[in-house]
Protein backbone atom coordinates (compact mmCIF):
# COMPACT_ATOMS: atom_id res chain seq x y z
CA UNK A 1 0.00 0.00 0.00
CA UNK A 2 0.94 3.40 -0.63
CA UNK A 3 -0.26 6.52 0.62
CA UNK A 4 0.40 9.47 -1.85
CA UNK A 5 0.84 12.97 -0.06
CA UNK A 6 0.56 16.77 -1.28
CA UNK A 7 3.84 18.51 -1.38
CA UNK A 8 2.01 21.80 -1.24
CA UNK A 9 -0.80 23.68 -0.75
CA UNK A 10 -2.69 24.12 -4.13
CA UNK A 11 -6.12 23.92 -5.53
CA UNK A 12 -7.10 20.30 -6.75
CA UNK A 13 -7.43 21.17 -10.62
CA UNK A 14 -8.04 17.89 -12.13
CA UNK A 15 -8.75 14.33 -11.06
CA UNK A 16 -7.30 12.15 -13.70
CA UNK A 17 -8.00 8.59 -12.01
CA UNK A 18 -10.64 7.21 -10.50
CA UNK A 19 -11.34 4.74 -7.70
CA UNK A 20 -10.53 1.27 -8.65
CA UNK A 21 -8.78 2.28 -11.90
CA UNK A 22 -5.14 0.38 -12.54
CA UNK A 23 -1.66 3.13 -12.36
CA UNK A 24 1.32 2.01 -13.23
CA UNK A 25 4.25 4.12 -11.30
CA UNK A 26 5.08 7.64 -12.75
CA UNK A 27 1.14 7.93 -13.51
CA UNK A 28 -0.80 11.09 -13.24
CA UNK A 29 -3.34 10.61 -10.40
CA UNK A 30 -4.31 14.19 -10.18
CA UNK A 31 -3.19 17.61 -11.55
CA UNK A 32 -2.78 20.53 -8.61
CA UNK A 33 -2.71 24.33 -9.39
CA UNK A 34 -0.70 26.61 -7.61
CA UNK A 35 0.43 30.17 -8.34
CA UNK A 36 -1.17 29.70 -12.19
CA UNK A 37 1.11 26.50 -12.38
CA UNK A 38 -0.04 22.84 -12.92
CA UNK A 39 1.23 20.06 -11.01
CA UNK A 40 1.04 16.85 -11.69
CA UNK A 41 0.53 14.07 -8.60
CA UNK A 42 2.66 10.80 -9.52
CA UNK A 43 1.92 7.35 -8.28
CA UNK A 44 4.88 5.94 -6.69
CA UNK A 45 4.05 2.58 -7.34
CA UNK A 46 1.89 0.14 -9.81
CA UNK A 47 -1.56 -0.76 -8.45
CA UNK A 48 -5.16 -0.21 -8.09
CA UNK A 49 -6.85 3.24 -6.68
CA UNK A 50 -8.17 2.08 -3.48
CA UNK A 51 -9.42 5.62 -2.29
CA UNK A 52 -9.23 9.21 -3.42
CA UNK A 53 -9.25 11.47 -0.76
CA UNK A 54 -9.64 14.45 -3.26
CA UNK A 55 -12.16 16.14 -5.77
CA UNK A 56 -12.05 18.65 -8.26
CA UNK A 57 -11.86 22.20 -6.71
CA UNK A 58 -10.87 21.21 -3.17
CA UNK A 59 -7.95 22.54 -1.25
CA UNK A 60 -5.11 20.82 -0.20
CA UNK A 61 -2.40 21.45 2.53
CA UNK A 62 1.40 20.24 2.65
CA UNK A 63 0.95 16.47 3.68
CA UNK A 64 -2.44 16.03 3.04
CA UNK A 65 -3.47 12.72 1.80
CA UNK A 66 -4.23 12.60 -1.92
CA UNK A 67 -5.15 8.93 -2.64
CA UNK A 68 -4.10 5.43 -1.59
CA UNK A 69 -2.85 2.74 -4.16
CA UNK A 70 -2.73 -0.90 -3.03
Amino acid sequence: MAEVRAEMVANVWRVVVAEGDHVEDGDTLVILESMKMEIPVLAEQSGTVSKLHVAEGDVVQEDDLIAVID
